[in-house]
């Protein structure tokens, strides 16, 4: 390997790692000071509510569960709550149950804070096989409407039992049905807040009506916060790669801001004035508020207990929107989303929900953003129906990027054969004018001239493929296309597709290899034997093998679905580089630069 070859292969490296750890800009600290319910509706009361959902599902009790402290959400804890907020009583004695049952999940509502307590989907399942249970278990409703009343209560719906409208324990729809659901507290002064859930059967969004009537009159300030604080569920095998993922984020003023952490604390972002919507996520899945009455402020926040490296950790994030309800205008209006982190689904939603998709770094979404929702994502639904595998889609969509690069490939490839046929010549040029470097490299770009090389062209195809690695690389690990979806030996294109278990862990790596990394580094190597890319210098032979040791150690707790897009493109690059080598006539090249230097020569005689 030449130094020019050497020079391009650190160029393509440097820029590889740039682009897969430069730091995104920080968000700016907007937090504002919190008033008492706030405070009192706090992410440490969301952790002690969540405790009995840890102890579910591990069997153990909560490694972060208090000593001493009553859970939030008992039965106790809501009578006594309920007994201290003057005119707003409980309007009804015991807890019911109405289940919503759609073409896409089936939903239980509870009287008890007037809203869901379970939210599965159909169409989706957890890494043990049974179907995703969005909402943390809870004995109340996971949404909370809260204020201050006039009497100076801290008025909290979710710990009231409200009176169902209706006596119909389920209800079912189908096709383009639709179906309501309502509930009423009736105070003490004789006024009436009452909830209207709209559902559709076609969809995930759920409308909500919350109308206040003369108890608007009893909200201090006229100032009501909405919060989602039921928690969401853990859904994937590996905890870690969940709590990289789990956010509460803000839209608003056509900004996108998130609360996101990775190690252990708290984190919280506070915004006023229009806000677009809240949510909370995991890796796969949201839950959205979108208010669509005018708002005030909007809080989100998280907190982490332990850090992602440990299993053990948990994280809880809420979000929480405040609007504004007065006698004049008592209702409030909410759009609520339960469901997949699926684009084409969320934008039908809200349009600018397709931000909750990770599409890359920030500076990289002009180019990520057209790609994945007008490339990418098009592409995979229509072919799926063709071949009927993601992976299948995913080797098909290699072949097709490296068809569309062809020409820059053929290009490169000629030029690096131009290279080596030069590099006899080359060699005598360092020798001849070793002692004048500027002089050497006038004759080299000479040389390059006539043999019509470009020492970087080698590197054309893996800069333009670049940008298209890096959307592939962040789309493919958080889309939920390729979820679960089963290629080979791979289970999931979504997750590493471990092939051997080590007895140790190696950092970076983890404590596994994936196979069809393993086939990507194996390819990257053939690929340059192939080309020629080995060095003549003893002392540099290993130059070649630093980018797929480099890549093996970064891919190899990706998505798989990455690694095979990565390893069909370098096959066909193999396929591309054999093919374009057996129609370069190297005598003829030999012959060009001759006649070159003869031309030269006749030139110097004439002269003479």
């Amino acid at each position: 390997m030449d130094k020019n070859t050497a020079i391009g292969l650190g160029l393509i490296f440097v820029l590889f790692v740039a682009w897969m750890y430069v730091a995104q800009p920080s968000d700016e600290e907007l937090a504002q000071m919190r008033t008492e319910r706030q405070q009192a509706d706090s992410i440490a009361a969301i952790q002690e509510e969540n405790t009995s959902s840890e102890t579910a599902e591990t069997g153990q009790p909560s490694s972060n569960q208090r000593q001493g402290t009553e859970l939030v959400g008992s039965a106790d804890s809501d009578k006594q709550r309920s007994a201290t907020v003057g005119s707003f009583v409980s309007s009804y004695s015991d807890t019911v149950y109405t289940v919503i049952e759609t073409d896409f999940y089936r939903a239980e509502f509870s009287n008890l804070g007037a809203g869901p307590v379970k939210m599965t989907l159909k169409e989706y399942n957890n890494w043990a096989g049974s179907p995703v249970q969005m909402i943390r278990d809870t004995t109340r409703s996971a949404y909370n409407l809260g204020f201050v009343s006039t009497e100076n209560y801290n008025v909290e719906f979710g710990y009231l039992l409200f009176e169902p409208v209706s006596s119909r324990k389920t209800i079912s729809i189908t096709g383009k049905e639709k179906a309501e659901l309502s509930y009423r507290l009736r105070l003490s002064n004789g006024a009436v807040v009452t909830y209207t859930y709209y559902f559709s059967a076609h969809n995930y969004e759920i409308g909500l009506d919350v109308n206040f009537g003369q108890a608007a009159t009893l909200v201090g300030g006229y100032d009501i916060d909405f919060a989602y604080n039921g928690g969401l569920s853990y859904t994937e095998r590996t905890r870690k790669t969940e709590l990289q993922a789990r956010s509460a984020d803000v839209y608003a003023g056509g900004e996108h801001e998130d609360v996101l952490l990775t190690e252990s604390g708290s984190d919280e972002l506070g915004l006023t004035g229009t806000i677009d919507w809240v949510s909370t996520q995991t890796k796969f899945f949201t839950q959205i508020i979108k208010p669509l009455t005018p708002t005030e402020s909007a809080l989100i926040e998280g907190a982490m207990f332990g850090d992602s490296d440990d299993p053990n950790a948990t994280s809880e994030y809420r979000s929480e929107v405040t609007l504004n309800v007065s006698p004049d205008d008592p209702v409030a209006k909410f759009s609520l989303y339960m469901g997949p982190l699926r684009m084409n689904t969320l934008t039908a939603f809200d349009e600018s929900t397709y931000e909750l998709v990770d599409l890359g770094y920030s500076f990289m979404r002009f180019f990520s953003e057209p790609l994945v929702r007008y490339v990418i994502i098009p592409y995979f639904e229509f072919i799926i129906g063709f071949l009927g595998s993601y992976g299948w889609a995913i080797v098909l969509f290699g072949v097709m990027i490296k068809l569309v690069l062809y020409p820059f490939t053929k290009k490169s490839f000629e030029s690096m054969a131009a290279m080596r046929a030069i590099a006899p010549q080359m060699e005598e040029l360092k020798k001849k004018f070793g002692d004048d470097p500027q002089k050497q490299q006038q004759e080299m770009m000479k040389l390059y001239k006539k043999a019509g090389a470009n020492p970087l062209g080698g590197c054309l195809p893996n800069l333009l493929q670049m940008p298209i690695l890096v959307t592939l690389w962040m789309f493919f690990q958080s889309s939920i296309l390729i979820r679960q979806e089963s290629f080979l030996w791979a289970p999931d294109l979504s997750a590493p597709d471990v092939i051997l278990s080590l007895p140790f862990t190696i950092p970076f790596m983890g404590d596994h290899i994936s196979g069809f990394v393993l086939l990507m580094a194996a390819s990257m190597i053939v690929q340059m034997q192939l080309s020629g890319q080995t060095a003549s210098n003893p002392q540099m032979k290993f130059l070649p093998f630093i980018m797929p040791v480099v890549l093996f150690v970064f891919f190899n707790n990706l998505a798989s679905g990455l690694s095979l897009y990565y390893f069909v493109y370098n096959m066909v690059s193999i396929a591309q580089q054999a093919y374009i080598n057996k129609g370069i006539d190297k005598d003829e090249l030999q012959k060009k630069l001759e006649n070159g230097n003869n031309k030269k020569k006749k030139r110097g005689r004439g002269k003479k």
